[in-house]
């Protein structure tokens, strides 16, 4: 194609550089003008849909792989269902993403092509290893409930290996973690792993041992699908947890392990998961023991307080400790008897002395001379003399008899006046 010698600039010497953006811009005329729009065909993998309707994927075949976009007005009108794994064949043109410098195929129209390679790969694997019972369930080794050194087999620089010993630190964890370095994806990666198994039987010091990675496409985990990978799992003398991708992805080694977790977090989580019982049960039993030694404490010391007062009760000096309180109270109560009979007999005789005054000739005759004396002063304070002491006088006639009314004055009569000291004559005039 003549457009493949087009000059992309900056060859002369002393040439103005070009910018990163004009040095895609020409390499995205190049493709775009020098290839045209054909079918490709390969399996989906890495799909990714957006809430706007855009659809990204890789086509991939066993050597090369190739980034496509689907826009959504053509997602809408296409009849085939997405998937990974798929294999499909696509028309479209090449186009580049400028931002990322990245090349990819716009697609406008797809067919189905039938399951892809690599999954017909893995159902028939699947199949021939599950006839020949590699799966049973009757094969599989139970874990044991508190494994103190486990084997990680995985990349020791993937974040696997930062999620495993983070769970198994949150959660209180107490044994050892080895991890057996490997590659877990490309070529070589499965016999890697198969060493690293065969290593941790030789050493006979795990208790445990997983073998794991993170999530990712089905070409990503394909060593877990390799044949010598998923027997080394099978006959390891060592009890093995697959922990292997993410929740939904499956690989046959996860058949082929004595357990399955659906991550390497998972996996931590299942370790410690008889630890965990263990130390709850144990800090459960630990407080009843606890208590139970404070309770017997308690009732020993109680019955120890009870002997020593019994002990206190029936001893000599108690006897007579009691004896002589004994004699107090009794000393008290008869004082207190004496003092109150005392009391009534000087009551009673200060009652008769009472009576016998009342009675006695004596006192009536006293009673009797302050009454009288008491009618003299009463007849005393109504005599004529009291009252002309108070300052009254009496008016008499001459016969000596107390005029009580006016009217009975005669103008000239002779009259006598009585006052307190004496007498004093009188004449009456006209009024």
């Amino acid at each position: 194609m003549s457009n493949a010698q087009v000059d992309l600039g900056g060859t002369e010497p002393g040439a103005r550089p070009l910018t990163i953006t004009e040095f895609t811009r020409r390499v995205k005329q190049v493709l775009e003008g020098g290839v045209e729009a054909c079918w490709v065909k390969g399996e989906v993998s890495n799909l990714r849909v957006q809430p706007s309707g855009h659809a990204y994927f890789s086509l991939k075949d066993a050597g090369a792989q190739l980034s496509a976009v689907m826009f959504r007005m053509q997602a809408a009108r296409q009849t085939v269902k997405l998937r990974d794994g798929l294999q499909v064949a696509a028309f479209g043109s090449v186009s580049v993403y400028e931002p990322r410098g990245q090349y990819q195929l716009i697609v406008k129209t797809l067919v189905d092509d039938g399951i892809g390679a690599l999954q017909r790969e893995y159902e028939a694997l699947k199949r021939r290893l599950s006839e020949e019972g590699l799966f049973d369930a009757g094969r599989k080794k139970a874990l044991p409930q508190m494994p103190e050194t486990v084997g990680f087999v995985t990349s020791p620089t993937g974040a696997a290996v930062q999620d495993f010993m983070r769970i198994l630190i949150r959660r209180g964890w107490k044994g050892r973690v080895v991890v057996l370095p490997s590659k877990v994806q490309g070529e070589g990666a499965a016999l890697e792993m198969v060493e690293m198994l065969r290593l941790a039987g030789s050493l006979g010091i795990f208790d445990l041992v997983v073998i794991g990675r993170g999530g990712g496409s089905i070409e990503d985990l394909w060593a877990f699908n390799e044949e010598p990978l998923v027997r080394a799992v099978a006959e390891c003398p060592i009890p093995t947890i697959s922990a292997v991708g993410h929740e939904i992805d499956f690989t046959l080694c996860d058949f082929a392990a004595d357990r399955r977790a659906e991550t390497p977090s998972a996996a931590a989580e299942l370790i410690t998961s008889g630890f965990i019982d263990f130390s709850e049960r144990t800090g459960a039993a630990a407080g009843a023991l606890v208590q139970s030694v404070e309770e017997a404490m308690a009732r020993a010391t109680e019955s120890l307080a009870h002997s020593r007062s019994r002990l206190r009760l029936l001893s000599p000096s108690s006897l007579v400790e009691k004896g002589y309180l004994r004699l107090d109270d009794m000393s008290n109560r008869l004082g207190s008897a004496l003092r109150r009979s005392v009391q009534l007999r000087r009551q009673g005789l200060s009652d008769t002395a009472a009576r016998f005054d009342r009675a006695s000739p004596q006192t009536r005759v006293e009673i009797e001379s302050h009454r009288l004396l008491s009618l003299y002063k009463r007849l005393q304070g109504a005599s004529p003399g009291s009252v002309l002491n108070r300052g009254f006088a009496i008016i008499r006639d001459e016969k000596g008899n107390p005029i009580l009314r006016r009217a009975g004055v005669v103008p000239g009569q002779r009259l006598e006046v009585e006052f307190a000291d004496g007498r004093t004559p009188l004449r009456a005039e006209q009024g």
